[in-house]
């Protein structure tokens, strides 16, 4: 038995586990933490600094964390939303109450598209009670929860499988955005500031700016922990958002600088 077999029981994780649930766990404890060290995960979780290593340079290539010289960081600009399984899990509470007041801007006999972010995820899980309804989606995990909903119309949009994102991206799935009109378009993304949604991922921005364009309305969902944070690629300046909905745990810097860039916002109730 090799040590992942052997040894994984080991330490503080108890229990035996594979590669992919200690990842799974490792990756867990660095976004709570902030950073680690890789001596520092190999006593916790009871394997070699080998297999540590190991663990780290597959969850580098997820993108879920950044590798530096004896350990491993989140990265700052919010790379692990890249990961649908730990943006599954991070800010619930706070993403529940956005999307309760999201739902109050949804009607019976409309055309609404949703992005493949958890955010809006919360979103999809309340519409059976408003019917009949039209739902636009790339996320497989919405097309899963919605697929027999009675008096939901559902229209998946294709294109090429992310695993990571659990959704349809890239060229086929702009085109099938394109040829579509909706009346609301919720989406969510990875980092708000100066005025501006940003996102880390190129592709990502792709498919969100041309959901924006097919739709009369447009609205922007955010937990707390997106503003004032910085990613790579500019999405769309926060003009182009009929509305911007957070959680009431948004700073009172945060809120301001929205006020000082004329952003429509609203704060939902916890």
């Amino acid at each position: 038995m090799d040590e992942d077999g052997a040894r994984a029981g080991g330490g503080r994780s108890g229990g035996r586990r594979g590669p992919a649930p200690r990842q799974e766990a490792i990756a867990e404890h660095v976004l709570s933490a902030g950073s680690a060290t890789a001596a520092e995960l190999a006593d916790r979780f009871g394997v070699s600094l080998m297999t540590i290593h190991r663990d780290l340079d597959e969850l580098e290539r997820q993108g879920v964390v950044r590798k530096y010289r004896g350990g491993v960081t989140a990265q700052p600009s919010g790379v692990f939303e890249s990961n649908v399984a730990f943006r599954r899990k991070a800010m619930q509470a706070e993403k529940e109450a956005v999307a309760r007041r999201a739902l109050e801007l949804i009607e019976p006999g409309m055309a609404v598209m949703l992005d493949d972010s958890t955010s809006v995820l919360a979103v999809a899980r309340r519409l059976a009670g408003i019917t009949p309804l039209t739902v636009v989606t790339n996320f497989l995990e919405g097309l899963n929860l919605l697929a027999g909903v009675p008096g939901i119309r559902l229209m998946a949009l294709g294109g090429d499988y992310d695993p990571l994102h659990d959704s349809f991206l890239g060229v086929s799935c702009v085109e099938a955005i394109e040829s579509l009109t909706v009346d609301l378009c919720l989406v969510s993304t990875s980092a708000v500031s100066g005025g501006f949604a940003h996102h880390q991922e190129q592709h990502i921005v792709a498919v969100k700016r041309a959901m924006l364009a097919s739709a009369a309305r447009n609205v922007l969902l955010l937990d707390h922990s997106k503003l004032g944070r910085v990613a790579l690629h500019r999405l769309a300046p926060l003009s182009a958002f009929d509305r911007v909905i957070v959680d009431s745990g948004a700073s009172g810097e945060a809120l301001r600088d929205l006020d000082e860039h004329k952003v429509d916002y609203e704060v939902a109730a916890p």
